[in-house]
C-alpha cells in the first residue's frame, strides 16, 4: 500500500485526535487531481509545482531539486511544529507513529 493509501486507511483515527491531514505534492494539478481520484482520498492534497511550501520546510529533494523528500510535520493551530520527521526517499514514518505522536499533544 502506498504512503498515501496508508495515510488514508488511517484518515478517521488522525481526525479523531483532533487534527486535520493535509499531503502536499510536487506534481502539478493534474497530476495530483489523477492521484487524488485513483487513491480515491478524501484528505486535501496541494499541489506545490512552484515549491515554495515544499522549499519553505526544507524538504526539497537536493538530489534532483524537482521532488520533496519525504517527510511528515504536525503544526499546531498556532502554526507552530510540535513534530517532525524528515524520511529518506523511498522510506516512510509509519502512520501509526504519526497517530501516537498525535496522542501526545
Amino acid at each position: 500500500m502506498t504512503q498515501l493509501g496508508e495515510l488514508q486507511k488511517n484518515h478517521s483515527k488522525i481526525q479523531a485526535e483532533g487534527a486535520e491531514l493535509i499531503a502536499i505534492s510536487a506534481d502539478d494539478e493534474d497530476e495530483t487531481k489523477t492521484t487524488v481520484e485513483e487513491l480515491n482520498l478524501t484528505f486535501t492534497v496541494l499541489a506545490d509545482v512552484d515549491l515554495k511550501t515544499i522549499t519553505a520546510y526544507n524538504v526539497l529533494d537536493q538530489t534532483t531539486f524537482e521532488i520533496a523528500r519525504p517527510a511528515t510535520f504536525i503544526v499546531n493551530s498556532d502554526g507552530t511544529i510540535a513534530w517532525g520527521t524528515l524520511d529518506l526517499t523511498g522510506i516512510r514514518v509509519p502512520t501509526s507513529t504519526i497517530i501516537t505522536e498525535l496522542g501526545k499533544l
